[in-house]
């Protein structure tokens, strides 16, 4: 008997100590966020990003910003900084210069590839240097070479954006942390452009080594109803009855491990709706946004059937997946006797409620949210092959299908996603719902957009019942369908969009481009509505010239190029590329293929022994310390072992001797 339980044990740990080698090594193959370890001697020289300043200035529907990032070296040695921080998907990046001491360098936008050159050469020859990158169209690098002990470096950004109401309630997001991405990609099939993926974090709980500050000048063109912000405590004084300043509270403590999102509603119940046109020297840029007309009646909606993938990764561990959980349950209970449903979890892996659709009674929704109740994050975001999955599940026929995909967003392989979202469009809708206090939205926008949806993100927990009312009456039924836009008396070209997708929103149709000789004549919107045929009439004629400091002509390029590049994955074909980094150099863009770049012409520092460091960032506010290893999957612990080992052994044992008797 001894022999059999001994030989039992070994072979139990011959299985143990295999498998956990297998895990190690799959661990240490794929790039992934780590933890920075404080109190090293060269602590200082690790964190050369002290400050970040936004100042904000919005006019009507245009926000025009600049973000001041300060850059010292505390420490003894000289440096080089690299620092990862995020932008908004809607941001047009059309400047930067660095400034050092009195010295001022205007940064020049080049070729990727030739702006990288530009910086590894000043770098090398010990010139002070600035080269901000595009890794996702939300996520940026910004690098610095030769710091010299004591030195400051203000390096200063400036973009533009749209800002367009949802339910007639305007928003201004400034992203300030990028959240750890996912991915399961090794160091040698990872392109340099990847590699940012690999970033130190700080522990949750430790001292953020910077500061953060924003500043918003709001000038809305019509009376403010109401302004606030749901993501940090905020100072408002008003100059009058259309123009306020926003400040953060003394009180609101570090705002940099959140998204500031600002929300002001006009006086009335319309938005801004009209025509904008821009007069340039050699194009003339337009911008037309107009109100859709109201919801349809709910006897003219068809059968549906709701698909739910819920993120249950690691970085959803606690707040977000506790919020998705609440959302869920909110729009199960929305459901109509006559909708379907089905529910799928997923990280490395997934699961699902059952096999197809089942119908919303009391019993299937009782089932799913005791299934719900159970689940707990843990592991990385494998979200294409979740939805891969969940687009394969059986379909009824005649039925309208809506897959609603619950995550934080934290995965690296965002376009293949927007691919697949667009090669699925004939048979499945899809909604994004972002939730977390620094959510990518480069995913969840880009999701909505693919899927010519409305993207919904929720910030806080105290948000997800609003949200889920929200989105359940926006996903209900359409507002517009088969729309056309007819310019007479106008030549107008270069549309964007080239097609007017389906509105599903209270919010109002966008639609920029260019123009040539003399606006007038009318732009007629027209399409199909649940009350029958839709048709407003907007004079070219009576739309006032004038600049906005050129912000048309950045958005303009801006929206091509994200349309240009958004769904095509692998950064798209050679044609693709060639046209956006023309459109970059053309307006003075940040793409994924241009980059900005400033150098100043004296050497500071010939040794060539700068210390390259990465400035460790924070984890977004309510993310736990799991969400860093998304790139590790999770095992069991080794003590789950042991314990299955004595499980085993206290049955094997009273039969070994009962058969020895």
């Amino acid at each position: 008997m001894k022999r059999i339980v001994v030989l039992f044990f070994l072979v139990l740990g011959i299985i143990n100590l295999v498998f956990f080698s297998r895990v190690a090594s799959s661990e240490e193959h794929a790039i992934s966020p780590y933890f920075f370890v404080e109190g090293g001697e060269s602590s200082l020289e690790h964190f050369p990003l002290k400050d970040t300043a936004v100042d904000v200035v919005i006019n009507g529907v245009f926000a025009a910003v600049t973000v001041r990032q300060v850059y010292s070296n505390l420490g003894g040695v000289p440096i080089n900084g690299s620092y990862i921080f995020p932008g908004s998907t809607r941001a047009a990046v059309h400047g930067m210069k660095m400034t050092i001491g009195d010295r001022v360098v205007q940064a020049k936008i080049k070729e990727k590839e030739e702006a990288r050159k530009t910086f590894a050469a000043a770098k090398q020859r010990g010139k002070n240097a600035s080269l901000l990158e595009q890794k996702r169209p939300n996520v940026f690098s910004m690098e610095v070479a030769n710091i010299m002990p004591g030195d400051t470096i203000e390096i200063e950004l400036s973009y533009t954006e749209l800002l367009v109401p949802e339910d007639g309630t305007y928003a201004f997001v400034y992203p300030a942390v990028v959240g750890p991405r996912y991915t399961s990609v090794t160091p040698e099939q990872a392109s340099p452009s990847e590699r940012w993926v690999q970033n130190p974090y700080l522990k949750k709980g430790s001292a953020p080594h910077t500061s953060f500050f924003i500043k918003v000048a709001l000038a809305a063109g019509m009376p403010i109803q109401e302004i606030g912000s749901g993501s940090h405590d905020i100072d408002v004084s008003f100059k009058d009855q259309s123009q306020a300043l926003v400040t953060l509270t003394k009180e609101d403590g570090f705002g940099g491990d959140r998204d500031f999102i600002l929300d002001y509603r006009l006086a009335g119940t319309n938005i801004s709706t009209g025509l904008i046109l821009q007069q340039g020297e050699d194009e003339n840029f337009f911008l037309l946004m107009t109100q859709p007309p109201k919801r349809v009646q709910p006897d003219h909606i068809p059968a549906r059937e709701y698909l739910f993938v819920i993120d249950v990764s690691g970085s959803m561990s606690g707040y977000p997946l506790d919020t998705a959980k609440l959302l869920v349950k909110s729009l199960l209970g929305d459901l109509r006797p006559t909708d379907t449903f089905n529910v799928m979890f997923f990280a490395g892996d997934s699961e699902v409620l059952s096999k197809g659709p089942v119908p919303a009674t009391q019993a299937t929704i009782q089932r799913a949210l005791a299934m719900i109740d159970n689940r707990s994050g843990g592991g990385g975001t494998e979200l294409k092959k979740a939805m891969n999955r969940a687009m394969k599940l059986p379909k009824q026929e005649g039925v309208s299908r809506t897959m609603v995909v619950l995550t934080d967003g934290y995965i690296h392989a965002e376009k293949e996603v927007f691919e697949l979202i667009q090669h699925n469009l004939d048979h499945t809708n899809v909604f994004a719902f972002g939730i977390g206090s620094s959510v990518n939205r480069y995913l969840v926008e880009g999701m909505a957009k693919a899927g010519q949806g409305e993207p919904f993100v929720v910030t806080r927990a105290d948000e997800a019942e609003a949200a889920a009312s929200n989105f359940a009456r926006y996903i209900s039924q359409p507002v517009l369908t088969d729309i056309d836009v007819a310019f007479s008396g106008i030549d107008v070209y270069d549309l964007e969009p080239p097609v007017v997708p389906d509105l599903f929103a209270e919010r109002p149709l966008i639609v920029m481009g260019k123009w040539r000789g003399e606006p007038t004549g009318l732009v007629t919107v027209s399409g199909t509505s649940g009350t029958g045929p839709y048709t407003r009439k907007i004079p070219a004629g009576g739309a006032v010239a004038h600049s906005h400091d050129g912000a048309l002509h950045y958005l303009w390029a801006r929206t091509r190029i994200s349309r240009i590049s958004d769904f095509t994955s692998r950064q798209g074909s050679t044609k693709h590329r060639e046209e956006i980094v023309a459109l970059g150099l053309k307006y003075n863009l940040l793409t994924p293929f241009t980059s900005f770049i400033a150098v100043d012409e004296i050497i500071r520092h010939p040794n060539l022994d700068s210390q390259d460091v990465k400035q460790p960032l924070p984890l977004p506010a309510r993310v736990s310390n799991l969400a860093v290893g998304g790139g590790i999957r999770r095992v069991p612990e080794p003590g789950l072992f042991l314990l299955a080992a004595l499980v085993c052994a206290s049955i094997l044992l009273p039969r070994l001797r009962r058969k020895r008797r």
